[in-house]
């Protein structure tokens, strides 16, 4: 059996859509099947660490949403039947999946449905021709993997998918890199190229206006400082995207502006060390698929807020507080009770390191590739 894997639109390894394929790469076992990777040439060597024994296929050497889609449009079948694939996997179906017919059959795993969520204004940016498209690919798809309940729920409402081809198989967390880590009593933490100052309080989101609800976050950290007088800082952790200039906008007319910290986007590898020198994190989105930030930070023993949206409180369940987001007293309100009651802080963090261990990225690869396998 030979299983073509698409590395299109998983953003070169560097979102929570590379992190999903690496981990399942790293826990492709050695078996009969034999799998190969295939994707933009500029990605040739962004998973060869989690899958160093597997070939890269490079196709396609104009980046770029639409020079992807319209490769999947137009050379996709004759490159899956020229390489006598069995079947294909597509890791980010949400964003593309095989636009025409597909010589072999084809699984897709959907981590969100962002580009058709709210006004045209606030949802996230596909391009006219995918988005027009994009929901007959999802019903072409043999099978679905939806990364949790509200992302199979708006399948079936928002593509007609049939209900019984989706299967909702959550993501997981590294537990051996996100775990709770002693503080010192150095007031700084030092990660090269960086130096935060603490307490901290973070959010680790892409930086984009207005879907991640950075601006409102930013107005909720005015009202907790006043109220507060704490030391707090803010840290923003994530590369530009599209509305981030609002958010800086928003950030230079704050009067605390010099307590806020932008970092870019910020190494994968370092991320772990990020998390557990926070004071507490906030994850303020409008939208989310599954929320991924939040289990990394629930594992690394730090206290979670988050907004009562979309797949967040499935996420979390009853690990977190919650606050609705369009509202940022209400925001500013759960950041100032876990700075200042620690018994509610305490219990957060250890319901947070409860709700993770249901959560496996050994259970998630294990149910994939058994799926794809199903669907051979």
């Amino acid at each position: 059996m030979k299983i073509g894997i698409d590395t299109f639109a998983c953003n070169s390894g560097k979102s929570g859509i590379g992190t999903y394929l690496t981990q399942l790469l790293r826990r492709i076992p050695p078996s009969g099947a034999l799998f190969e990777i295939f994707g933009w040439e500029f990605d040739r060597y962004v998973y060869s660490d989690a899958a160093p024994n597997l070939e890269f296929v490079s196709r396609c050497s104009v980046n770029g949403k639409t020079a992807n889609s319209i490769w999947h449009f137009l050379k996709y079948p004759e490159f899956a039947r020229s390489r006598n694939y069995d079947i294909c996997f597509f890791p980010a179906a949400h964003r593309l999946a095989a636009f025409g017919k597909s010589p072999c059959p084809t699984v897709g795993t959907v981590h969100d449905m962002a580009a058709y969520w709210g006004s045209r204004k606030a949802r996230e940016s596909l391009g006219i021709v995918p988005r027009m498209v994009l929901p007959d690919a999802l019903r072409r798809l043999d099978r679905i993997i939806a990364v949790s309940g509200w992302v199979k729920q708006e399948l079936v409402e928002l593509t007609g998918v049939k209900e019984s081809r989706i299967e909702v198989v959550p993501n997981g967390i590294d537990l051996a890199a996100f775990q709770p880590r002693p503080r010192n009593e150095e007031s700084v933490v030092l990660i090269q190229p960086f130096s935060f100052r603490q307490p901290y309080i973070l959010c680790v989101s892409r930086i984009e206006h207005p879907i991640k609800n950075h601006v409102r976050l930013i107005e909720a950290f005015r009202i907790f400082k006043e109220r507060t007088k704490y030391p707090h800082r803010l840290v923003l952790a994530g590369g530009d995207n599209r509305g981030a200039e609002k958010v800086k906008k928003a950030v230079a007319a704050s009067p605390y502006r010099n307590d806020i910290f932008f970092t870019g986007h910020f190494p994968l590898r370092s991320l772990p060390e990020l998390y557990s020198g926070a004071d507490i994190a906030v994850f303020p989105s409008l939208y989310e698929g599954f929320g991924l930030g939040v289990l990394e930070a629930m594992a690394s023993g730090v206290p979670v807020a988050c907004a009562r949206a979309a797949s967040l409180p499935e996420t979390a369940e009853h690990a977190a507080l919650y606050f609705d987001p369009l509202n940022c007293e209400d925001m500013a309100d759960r950041i100032v009770t876990l700075t200042t009651k620690r018994d509610v802080y305490r219990e957060c963090r250890r319901h947070g390191l409860e709700r993770v261990q249901s959560f496996s990225w050994d259970r998630c690869a294990g149910r994939t590739l058994q799926i794809i396998q199903e669907t051979v």
